[in-house]
């Protein structure tokens, strides 16, 4: 097929089942960069060892900065990097933090408030790194209600991975078993 057939072939109206007619949809163009994690290459030098000739995982451990890595990459996005490091270093530190907390680790290390707020903030809370939570307090003298943020360290990205990984690994179990037989 030509260039032009190909084009004209792109360009073409489809019916669908109910006789209407609707143009084609633009291919996707991956997965956008605020809802991914990084993983170099298992045999990469930016990896500590994890797993023996044979497959078997080896008992060290990543340290927060590692696994900060696979999050905000270290080679690509160095300053969210940097700030992630800092903050879960914090936050490891103390457990929880309010928001004068927040504010005072901001402006103690001259991180900008839009891009910690808008960049850093709410990718560590999706992958499930940290716990956001809000109380609301109803001032007696005023009636004026405020949620002050307390964030805290969640178990959750680590559960999310081990539950990847744990399938994956009965997948592959389960097909090896199925060849020997």
């Amino acid at each position: 097929m030509g260039e032009n057939e190909a084009q004209e072939e792109q360009g073409k109206v489809h019916e669908s089942k109910e006789g209407k007619s609707e143009k084609p949809s633009i291919a996707s163009r991956g997965v956008p960069s605020s809802e991914s994690l990084y993983f170099p290459p298992h045999n990469s030098e930016e990896l500590r060892s994890f797993q023996d000739k044979d497959e078997n995982i080896t008992r060290n451990l990543w340290n927060r900065e590692e696994v900060a890595n696979f999050v905000f990459s270290k080679k690509y996005q160095a300053k969210y990097y940097e700030i992630t490091s800092a903050f879960l270093k914090l936050l490891s530190e103390k457990l929880s933090l309010s928001g004068e907390d927040l504010s005072a680790f901001i402006n103690a290390n001259g991180i900008s408030k839009a891009t910690f707020y808008n960049r850093v903030l709410p990718r560590l809370r999706r992958v499930g790194m940290i716990k956001i939570e809000r109380d609301t307090i109803v001032a007696m003298e005023s009636k004026r209600k405020f949620r002050p943020m307390r964030i805290s360290l969640s178990k959750t990205f680590g559960n999310y991975l081990m539950k990847i990984g744990d399938s994956w690994l009965g997948v592959v179990d389960d097909a090896r078993s199925r060849k020997k037989e």
